[in-house]
């Protein structure tokens, strides 16, 4: 009945870094790390201090993490040796077991068939789940990692990723980390904490066990991230952190619009006749006072021809159970669709023609988030920033704004980073990677040079800066 629905790239791109052997300085100032002592730099937090990036975890792109790219402005300040847990250098990404892949590999940008398709790569990681590395690592950013995980003993057992280098399988992230006797820290920890709910679209553990990820309670952040603030502090430590953006305005949920559904003139009378019955209950139930007149409005579902908005579930509507009508409705602009939903939308289940994803069968409410749902991300995510301010400045710590930076990348002009005019678009804006919510490296350089201003701002460093021209978008299908 309708065409399925594809997402089309403009452009293909490929990571390639520019030479920069013409740009000279003038006058430089020499670089000195101010009050700071970079001699032992330890960096926690999640899958951005870990350098994830298209969907996975792999070595590339923990090399171009921001710890990793800061420990080398570090290095020229009297920083020492920063050790990350590399994974292998096959550059799959993830997990195998067994000799076969057990985690999500890394996406590339496939052009093959005409239209540019992020796709996995071929191959099996090296990395097994039942590997353990040995030794001391500066980097203890955990993918997943939320911040009360950060002190969660025997946290090495529920995450692979720290499992591979925990330093006992009752260690804490918090501990291996002070362990170490650091000088220097930054921490930017937070994300997961409303981003994994929101990339469930919104579906907490109460209604969905096995997928469901709830917003952390701000009680809850509150105290763990109190105590990551001023145990990395204590004795008078330097460090950085940072605040956290909105999840929502990540391209992982703008980049596929809410009216997604093409129809013909024939095909919307066809649907307009079939939710005829569930409009006219709705009619019943205002009659009955059971809903108001704006809420019949707003679920009243009719079709016409051109892009029409999706179908979809909304769990925040009032429960007409009792007179046999489902919580449905149309999306919105204020309503956001997550990425994997664009490979929903328009196809038909079991092969029903009559039964098309998005339109006679609505979205389950995992593919959106609802505006309700956003209120509630972005009221979480306010309040664990003020006590991020607060840890801040109780501390003594540089302090990075990361959600400023976002809420300028999310402008049509972004931000300038040397020639490039980056912005949160998806794949072409240059900021983020595959998965529509992980930096490119691109991104990652970006990120590295807000934590470099903090530093030198705050402690008085003369810190240089990455040159944007330094760093491509996307990784290539084969990395050497």
């Amino acid at each position: 009945m309708i065409k399925n629905f594809k997402w089309l790239l403009l452009v293909s791109l490929t990571f390639v870094a520019c030479n920069n052997d013409d740009d000279t300085t003038v006058g430089e100032i020499p670089v000195s790390p101010g009050t700071a002592n970079f001699t032992k730099y330890v960096a926690l937090g999640d899958s951005f201090a870990a350098g994830f990036s298209d969907g996975a975890l792999f070595k590339k792109g923990q090399e171009n993490s921001y710890p990793n790219l800061l420990a080398q402005e570090f290095a020229a300040a009297g920083g020492g040796v920063f050790s990350s847990p590399f994974m292998a250098a096959d550059n799959v990404g993830g997990f195998s077991v067994g000799g076969v892949q057990a985690t999500s590999p890394r996406l590339y940008l496939d052009s093959s068939s005409g239209t540019p398709t992020p796709t996995p790569v071929p191959g099996v990681s090296a990395n097994t789940l039942t590997e353990r590395l040995t030794g001391a690592f500066n980097n203890v950013g955990i993918p997943g990692a939320k911040s009360f995980h950060l002190l969660f003993n025997g946290y090495a057992g529920a995450n692979p990723y720290f499992g591979r280098f925990a330093s006992s399988a009752t260690a804490t992230v918090l501990g291996d980390a002070l362990a170490q006797n650091p000088t220097f820290f930054s921490l930017w920890i937070g994300g997961n904490d409303a981003l994994g709910y929101a990339l469930n679209g919104g579906v907490p553990t109460s209604q969905d066990a096995v997928n469901g990820n709830d917003l952390t309670p701000t009680t809850t952040f509150t105290a763990a991230y109190n105590a990551l603030a001023t145990q990395l502090s204590a004795s008078g430590r330097k460090g950085v952190v940072a605040n956290l953006p909105y999840v929502t305005a990540l391209p992982y949920f703008t980049t596929v619009p809410f009216n997604a559904v093409p129809l013909n003139a024939a095909t919307a009378t066809q649907l307009n006749s079939g939710y005829a019955a569930y409009n006219g209950g709705l009619a019943v139930a205002q009659t009955m006072g059971l809903i108001s007149a704006a809420e019949k409005t707003k679920r009243t579902i009719t079709f016409a021809a051109g892009q029409n908005a999706v179908v979809m579930v909304d769990s925040y509507l009032t429960n007409l159970g009792a007179l046999g009508l489902p919580s449905y409705r149309q999306a919105t602009s204020a309503d956001l669709l997550v990425l994997p939903s664009r490979s929903i939308i328009g196809t038909a289940v079991g092969g029903n023609p009559a039964q098309v994803n998005g339109v006679s069968v609505p979205l389950a409410d995992k593919w959106v988030l609802s505006s309700d749902e956003i209120v509630e991300i972005k009221a979480a995510t306010d309040a664990y920033n003020i006590v991020i301010q607060a840890a801040a400045t109780a501390n003594n710590l540089a302090f990075v704004d990361a959600k400023t930076t976002m809420d300028q990348l999310s402008t049509p002009t972004g931000i300038n980073f040397n020639t490039y005019s980056m912005t949160s678009t998806y794949v072409t804006g240059g900021s983020f990677s595959l998965d529509g919510f992980h930096p490119s490296a691109r991104g990652y350089a970006l990120i590295t040079n807000l934590f470099i201003d903090a530093i030198n701002a705050k402690y008085g460093s003369t810190l240089k800066k990455k040159d944007g021209r330094d760093f491509g978008i996307l990784y290539p299908k084969v990395i050497n």
